[in-house]
């Protein structure tokens, strides 16, 4: 599910730990981490104890008031993908249309087809539309604030597998993610 609560967190300036502390009972910051980039599934329990916490009405935590402004989450390295420091605002170079939100990826190092210097937008699709999205580029998340990107060549139950970009990656594979974001445009420089 995708969520609001770090943009309401930061809009009161408040710290994973202030949330984390404000909510009854208390809990770590590590966890509403993990609710906030939905590493962890945002339960019904979960959505009231956060809601009370950041003092906004629940269904503020799972509908935007406007269209959010697409971001950069993650990018491309020798490693891998990989999530950004911080976020960055993306400049989107032409509407899309669609409900779902817009994330961006910065292509840092060369992989596949992608070259250094691309921006690929990747629109977030929850569960229910996983078996639609086989034989696409994707960004997954993945546990410890990781990413994996390239072709879903697998969804089996839970599970997904993804083959990076570039000869000789091995596919990784990713159980129950949150969402995907499934890749809709290529900025490529000329």
């Amino acid at each position: 599910m995708i969520n609001r609560i770090r943009d309401i967190r930061r809009s009161k300036n408040l710290t994973l730990a202030d949330v984390a502390e404000r909510c009854s009972p208390p809990t770590t910051a590590q966890t509403i981490g993990r609710l906030e980039t939905g590493m962890r599934q945002l339960s019904l329990a979960w959505m009231n104890r956060i809601a009370a916490a950041l003092e906004v009405d629940p269904e503020l935590l799972v509908r935007s008031e406007e269209a959010s402004q697409p971001s950069y989450i993650a990018r491309v390295t020798e490693a891998g993908a990989e999530a950004l420091p911080t976020a960055r605002e993306a400049i989107l170079p032409t509407a899309l249309g669609g409900e779902a939100n817009l994330v961006a990826l910065a292509i840092e190092t060369s992989a596949g087809e992608y070259r250094t210097g691309d921006q690929v937008w990747l629109r977030q699709h929850g569960p229910d539309d996983f078996a639609r999205l086989l034989n696409r580029d994707v960004l997954a998340p993945r546990a410890g604030g990781r990413f994996a990107f390239g072709r879903m060549i697998d969804r089996h139950e839970t599970r997904i597998a993804i083959l990076p970009p570039g000869a000789g990656s091995r596919q990784i594979v990713i159980d129950n993610p949150a969402w995907i974001a499934v890749t809709e445009m290529l900025v490529r420089k000329l």
